[in-house]
């Protein structure tokens, strides 16, 4: 039986800035993010389970991301540990929820981190490992970046 794929879309809302951007990205700004979890396996065949003809239930996928993802970014400030303007600056607001990464907070590195993230996060009910195959992260509907295994 052929390996199936399924994708499961999310959204989120965060801010962060392009700190060396040529353009209006330096400033601080946010985006109305999406973000797609494609997952790849066997199809399961149980006779009477809940799950029966699925690869996943889109919930768990969704609850998986979630709480791997989706709720330590969600209305957060991303920002690049290098940015240190940003970095003191949001240290000082009370309780502020800031994300502080390795990287530059562009598309192509928040898909990188949030695949790398997810990547060994799925597995069935039968313990066995889902293929994460591609996170999509949506910055703007018509701007994204895909990252996958290497």
């Amino acid at each position: 039986m052929p390996r199936i794929a399924i994708t499961r879309r999310l959204e989120f809302d965060a801010g962060h800035r392009l700190p060396n951007h040529a353009s209006q990205c330096r400033n601080i700004h946010g985006h109305r993010y999406a973000i797609e979890v494609t997952l790849a396996s066997d199809v399961i065949h149980e006779d009477g389970q809940p799950d029966d003809g699925m690869v996943m239930d889109f919930s768990e996928v969704k609850r998986i991301a979630e709480d791997k993802l989706v709720r330590l970014w969600d209305h957060a400030f991303l920002v690049h540990r290098g940015d240190t303007v940003m970095v003191d600056f949001l240290a000082s607001v009370p309780g502020h929820k800031t994300v502080v990464l390795d990287e530059v907070p562009t598309a192509e590195n928040l898909a990188r981190i949030a695949f790398d993230l997810l990547s060994h996060a799925y597995r069935n009910r039968f313990g066995e490992e889902l293929t994460l195959t591609r996170v999509r992260l949506y910055e703007t509907p018509n701007c994204w970046a895909d990252a996958g295994p290497d």
